[in-house]
């Protein structure tokens, strides 16, 4: 039964990540990727850090981490997007894409688990 729990939860976040870009649009830079994969480094520590720690069952947490914040971020499109700017001469956007997203994942990563270990 966690399987289909974790497809469910998959499902939800490949929707809402395809909702988000939908929301954000075609920009010249991938700012809806960035704001996915940095909001879910920032959710999953804190999600492992605070309520899977104290409060939820394994199941949940599998659930949540797995299905709902795998299916949400995105690294492969990460890769693309960054690759595609490459392809179109735009090096310092692709380097600007790849320090945002390592910097920026740590940093919410970080906050993250801050915030899950002042919930704990």
């Amino acid at each position: 039964m966690p399987t289909v729990f974790v497809a469910v939860a998959g499902a939800l976040g490949a929707v809402l990540r395809y909702r988000i870009g939908l929301a954000v649009g075609v920009r010249t830079f991938p700012w809806a990727t960035l704001g996915i994969n940095i909001s879910g480094s920032f959710l999953l520590a804190f999600v492992l850090t605070g309520p899977a720690v104290t409060r939820w069952p394994t199941v949940t947490t599998t659930v949540v981490a797995v299905g709902f914040l795998g299916a949400y971020t995105t690294f492969s499109t990460f890769g693309y997007e960054t690759f595609t700017l490459l392809r179109a001469e735009r090096a310092a956007e692709a380097a600007g894409d790849v320090a945002l997203s390592l910097i920026g994942g740590l940093a919410a990563t970080g906050l993250g688990y801050l915030a899950g270990r002042a919930v704990a």
